[in-house]
């Protein structure tokens, strides 16, 4: 249960701080961890050291003194040291209790003590002590069943260790304040293209304008940090966003304006038959026309804007598309819809058999408005011109579909805009349409992966070119557009 609820208030923590402080807490954490621990390590270090110096002291002194008094007895050291005239003391210690001196020994003597002088253990140091100052004492054998117990005063040692100990807190306690430091920089630094990310969306979400960006640090795109990426891809982000508020708005002002006339036609058409009784027979007729063909347009042109509105294909109709077969039929079409003008069309033969994933009721779309709208702007009895051409590997290569008309052709000043939207060149302005038939064909075909690019034709006309890019080797009907 405790453990449940301290997860729980880690979790509400962690929720109610925000991101720049919890990443300052932990890379204050961790520094401070580091040098607590640094200097941890190197208290016991030091400490180590100075006792192993002392302990080295003791066993040089050892050695010595059991030189110095080989074959001598035990008492060639019997009150050395007792007022601590030196920082050392000595006394033997025989391994039979029988056989101590008359006077009591100054260092402690226990069992171990006797062991080592039976050499029935091993020499060891230990702290003890004497007259209430701590020495550090060295027990080994020093002849035939007895023992040298040699004591160095330890409090030099001992001071040091205290102020090593203190300063070692004061620099652990100066690397905890650092680590804060670095921390709260770290953060704010690490975080600032984030803490700018941050202002920039809630600014867009506040004031629904998206053409705020994040400043970026100046340098090489291939040496920026993950951070400074992500602003860049939200730059971006942005951009794609403005440019579709921008389209999208456009459209809704385009689309509102170009309805305004029709619909204003309409309804004046529709006020005249409305008084029907007053009108001639005649009157009717031409008033009945009107409002048909007004209907007609509008419906039109309001199923171009909701086929503009749709930036994809719908997948579950995807199949695999035969482009002569479906070119043919189109070229049909069009030829029953326009009688006055002949339409020629030339299949390469490694074209014939080449497929391509597609719609094919959208690809249809496509082609009969580019064939309608070449046999608006040819002469009567002139020829349009179709071809479809196989480039590379067969049908795997690219294919391109050109339609040529021998119309008026499209001048240069209006080649840069014919694929707006709404957009009409000055010499179409006064035959039918709504100006979006270009612009819904760019949209087909960049949805099946390809490019339509008008042009001048030589000798004059137009020059459309469809170009869809090579198929993969693999490659499977159904797949996405």
């Amino acid at each position: 249960m405790s453990g449940g609820r301290r997860r729980g208030l880690g979790a509400r923590w962690r929720r109610r701080r925000p991101l720049r402080t919890r990443l300052a807490v932990a890379a204050s954490a961790a520094v401070a961890l580091v040098a607590v621990g640094m200097c941890a390590a190197a208290f016991f270090v030091i400490r180590y050291e100075m006792v192993h110096q002392l302990d080295l002291g003791l066993t040089q002194s050892a050695t010595r003194l059991i030189q110095e008094h080989r074959g001598g007895g035990p008492e060639v050291l019997a009150g050395e040291c007792r007022y601590l005239a030196s920082p050392a003391c000595a006394q033997i210690v025989p391994a039979d209790p029988a056989a101590d001196p008359a006077e009591p020994y100054l260092l402690p003597v226990s069992a171990p003590v006797r062991a080592v002088a039976a050499g029935e253990r091993a020499a060891y140091f230990s702290s003890v002590t004497l007259f209430g100052r701590p020495m550090r004492m060295l027990t080994t054998r020093f002849g035939e069943d007895t023992a040298v117990q040699l004591a160095l005063r330890s409090d030099p040692v001992d001071r040091g260790v205290r102020q090593a100990a203190r300063l070692l807190a004061v620099v652990g306690g100066a690397g905890v304040l650092l680590a804060a430091g670095l921390g709260y920089g770290v953060s704010r630094t690490g975080l600032a293209p984030v803490a700018r990310l941050t202002a920039t969306a809630e600014r867009i979400a506040a004031t629904r304008d998206p053409r705020h960006r994040i400043a970026l640090p100046p340098g090489p795109p291939g040496r920026q940090d993950e951070v400074t990426r992500l602003a860049a891809s939200f730059n971006t982000m942005l951009g794609e966003l403005e440019q579709s508020v921008t389209a999208q708005r456009r459209l809704v002002a385009d689309a509102s304006h170009e309805l305004r006339t029709p619909l204003t036609a309409l309804r004046t058409n529709a006020e005249l038959l409305a008084r029907a009784d007053r009108l001639t027979d005649a009157q009717r007729d031409r008033a009945s026309g009107a409002l048909g063909r007004q209907i007609r347009e509008v419906t039109g042109m309001v199923n171009d804007l909701i086929e503009l509105a749709r930036d994809e294909e719908p997948l579950p109709l995807l199949e695999e598309v035969r482009l002569a077969e479906l070119t043919g039929h189109a070229v049909a079409t069009a030829g029953a819809h326009w009688p006055d003008t002949p339409f020629l069309l030339d299949v390469e033969e490694r074209a014939a058999g080449a497929m391509r994933p597609g719609v094919p009721a959208r690809l249809v779309r496509l082609l009969t408005n580019r064939l309608d709208n070449a046999a608006k702007f040819s002469p009567p009895g002139v020829p349009v011109e179709v071809a479809l051409t196989a480039f590379g590997d067969g049908g795997r290569g690219a294919l391109e579909l050109t339609v040529r008309d021998h119309g008026p052709g499209i001048a240069a000043a209006d080649l840069p805009h014919v694929f707006d939207r709404f957009y009409r060149a000055e010499s179409a302005r006064a035959l039918p349409g709504s100006g979006l038939g270009l612009a819904m064909a760019r949209q087909i075909a960049r949805a099946h992966g390809a490019d339509l690019v008008a042009e001048a034709a030589p000798g004059g006309g137009a020059l459309f070119r469809l170009t869809f890019p090579g198929a993969p080797r693999s490659q499977k009907p159904g797949g996405s557009v």
